[in-house]
């Protein structure tokens, strides 16, 4: 995975059919989840998200990169975890991309079951499905991928 600086300033991209771009390159470190809000409210001045998108957006795009430094990367402070949003016309998109060895998101118990309640932890991917229009997961040979999508409605 490419380290890039860190910035957090919206960036256009090239083409105006994909709309606004922004980056974010945290380092694993569990104190960098602390940048997800003030990242998102940057993202939010372009995007005008109503109070509830936005809401469901902060709880879902922290889970992600939470589990991305603290699962994913396992706090190594070699790795980083890419966080990418483009906003376009029609949704926004908010990418989570870790350098770990991946998992099955299909595999992971349901917080919901009764021997689960109690559990302390597993309970990030049940929030980013719960939260968010879609989620795709992409498990690669350098990393994990995360897609939150929120459909727009204008």
């Amino acid at each position: 995975m490419k380290k890039t600086s860190k910035q957090s300033r919206p960036k256009k991209s090239s083409s105006q059919s994909k709309g606004t771009t922004f980056h974010l390159d945290c380092a694993s470190d569990p104190k960098e989840i602390a940048r997800v809000e003030p990242f998102i409210m940057k993202v939010n001045e372009v995007a005008r998200l109503d109070d509830g998108a936005l809401y469901r957006l902060l709880v879902a795009a922290t889970e992600a990169v939470n589990n991305g430094i603290l699962h994913g990367n396992k706090s190594d402070p070699n790795k980083h975890v890419l966080v990418t949003c483009v906003l376009s016309e029609k949704e926004l998109t908010f990418t989570v991309e870790d350098e770990g060895k991946g998992f099955k998101p299909e595999k992971i118990p349901n917080p919901l079951d009764e021997k689960n309640l109690l559990k302390t932890s597993g309970r990030g991917v049940f929030l980013m499905r719960s939260l968010m229009d879609e989620v795709k997961f992409h498990i690669t040979s350098h990393g994990t991928k995360i897609d939150l999508i929120l459909h727009l409605l204008k």
